[in-house]
């Protein structure tokens, strides 16, 4: 048997030869456990950056979510400011069909009626031009 001397430290240019084909043959199969395991390891990195890109920048990824989040938020509350709305417009649309006071208002402030027996007093400023007259 040979013996296994460990040459620590010291480096040659040359590599070593083996000596019988038994060594020669393991040489060559450690050899190509190593390029084997070299070639494993490098495609198993380029699937993890590959997930990696598709995690952070795809476009189901967390830029994506984070932005969609966003949109949701300015979405929701605008909803909230409709919402709101409606609930006044329904309220109005409820008083009008139930009660004359509502409609007379209306009638009163948007069409600018009065009722009989009623005196109407327009004042007018000074400083102010005076109104078209309609032909």
């Amino acid at each position: 048997m040979h013996s296994l001397r460990r040459d620590f430290g010291r480096h040659t240019d040359k590599p070593k030869m083996p000596r019988d084909p038994i060594e020669s043959s393991m040489l060559a199969s450690r050899h190509r456990r190593r390029t084997a395991v070299k070639i494993v390891i490098g495609l198993l990195l380029v699937v993890l950056l590959y997930l990696q890109y598709s995690v952070w920048l795809g476009n189901h990824g967390v830029i994506k979510l984070w932005q969609l989040q966003k949109t949701i938020t300015s979405q929701q509350d605008a909803n909230k400011g409709l919402r709101e709305r409606n609930q006044i417009l329904h309220a109005e649309v409820v008083d009008l069909k139930q009660g004359t006071d509502a409609l007379e208002e209306r009638a009163r402030s948007e069409l600018g009626m009065i009722k009989k027996g009623e005196t109407f007093y327009q004042v007018i400023d000074q400083n102010s031009p005076p109104a078209p007259v309609a032909k």
